[in-house]
């Protein structure tokens, strides 16, 4: 018979669990960063009503004219489900426009309404805002220091994302059909 012990003897490598030791985490300070770059978005462009996840669909749209979900999907790093109901949100605010493509209608293609046009100028100033008061704590030297280290972690770790960005994939073949 295998030898068993009745309780596992702590390591004295593994630190203690503690709060301290989940707010320290990468996971932790990822997401709540992620919550305040939202809440300082949202605040700053609360005047437009848009979402940040709409700010960047409105803006591969206009980068894209012609693009179809799926492939707005790949451009954003958007999961393909939940984009449908952002794309029916700009579209009930008449931002964008579904167009049946030429060679089967069964494809939607997305353009931006003058509306989505007109609001795109519009917001962009209280974006850049937004932008740099996530930043704003920061001394530039450190600012450039984070902004370098995210986009290398954000490439690094691309493949284990729910939705990889697939961009250049997506453009590609848009280029080909659109």
């Amino acid at each position: 018979m295998p030898h068993r012990r009745s309780s596992p003897m702590p390591s004295k490598a593994s630190p203690p669990i503690t709060i301290d030791a989940v707010y320290a985490a990468p996971g932790y300070l990822f997401r709540r960063m992620q919550q305040i770059a939202v809440s300082i978005f949202m605040e700053e462009c609360k005047a437009f009503d848009l979402t940040p996840v709409q700010y960047a669909a409105l803006i591969a749209i206009h980068t894209h004219p012609g693009i179809d979900a799926t492939r707005l999907s790949a451009v954003i790093a958007f999961d393909r489900s939940t984009l449908g109901s952002v794309i029916e949100r700009l579209q009930a605010k008449d931002y964008v426009e579904r167009k049946p493509a030429p060679e089967d209608k069964r494809i939607k293609l997305l353009h931006l309404t003058r509306s989505g046009a007109a609001i795109l100028r519009e917001i962009i100033p209280a974006v850049e805002r937004a932008q740099a008061r996530m930043l704003e704590p920061l001394k530039p030297a450190d600012r450039k220091t984070l902004m370098g280290l995210m986009s290398q972690l954000v490439d690094l770790n691309n493949e284990a994302s729910r939705v990889p960005l697939r961009a250049e994939d997506a453009l590609e073949h848009l280029g080909k059909t659109g």
